[in-house]
């Protein structure tokens, strides 16, 4: 690793908070391995970060799957030598209220949002650990702050990750955790499963509220950059005009 780039691991990279932060941290000098399903994004994504000079390759990565996670950290070590941070960004939403019993999207959330929040943790860890530092960011929401009708199970992964990072900042001595918690943000959540309504509703208010996917970027940027006896532990990051 060159000058004070780190080797930065984010799930999730093929849209959104994970792109912008994916573009944002290559350019600031960070060396990154990306990981999503939709490879074909996430090659035309590290395409662009070396046009740029920037320092990225992609692995793909479903984080519901301890194995492929952990294949995907032991591909940034082989790549790049070490893992300096993982950015746990890979997350669904499909809101519907409770009635509606869309178990398989419960589980979806239960899946991706917090086993895969742990599939992260589980795979970076024991390097961290041995090395005596590191840095894991944990992508919550405001939902893991307040609760709102149709995103009940939704919030509750949330609290789940927010209540997880707690537990394991309390824990470490040398490793840094940060929970980013965004508010409505410019992605692609509100535009997969749920039911109809609700997601309708979620797109409606992120159109007039939503800040860009960079802000968040920015934020995680910020907490990255700062000097190793800093932990920023967590960043609630909303637009202006959001209640």
């Amino acid at each position: 690793m060159t000058g004070e780039g780190k080797t930065v691991l984010i799930t999730g990279a093929s849209s959104g908070i994970g792109e912008a932060t994916a573009r944002h941290l290559a350019s600031v000098g960070h060396q990154l391995m990306l990981g999503a399903r939709r490879t074909e994004r996430l090659e035309r994504l590290v395409e662009d970060i070396r046009a740029a000079g920037g320092l990225a390759d992609f692995r793909e990565l479903d984080v519901t799957s301890l194995a492929s996670v952990q294949a995907f950290a032991q591909a940034a070590q082989h790549v790049y030598g070490d893992i300096d941070v993982l950015v746990n960004n890979a997350g669904v939403m499909p809101l519907s209220p409770v009635h509606d019993l869309r178990i398989a999207e419960w589980n979806q959330m239960i899946d991706v949002n917090l086993r895969g929040t742990l599939h992260g943790i589980a795979a970076v860890l024991p390097v961290m650990r041995a090395r005596g530092s590191g840095h894991i960011v944990n992508v919550a929401s405001t939902s893991a702050h307040r609760v709102d009708p149709t995103a009940a199970v939704y919030c509750a992964t949330k609290f789940a990750v927010r209540a997880l990072s707690e537990g394991l900042r309390q824990e470490s001595r040398e490793i840094r955790v940060t929970v980013v918690s965004p508010g409505f943000t410019s992605t692609e959540l509100t535009h997969r499963g749920g039911s109809e309504e609700a997601q309708a509703a979620a797109r409606a208010a992120t159109e007039v509220l939503a800040i860009p996917a960079s802000a968040i970027a920015q934020a995680i940027g910020y907490a990255i950059g700062q000097p190793t006896d800093v932990d920023v532990n967590e960043l609630v990051v909303r637009p202006t005009a959001q209640g």
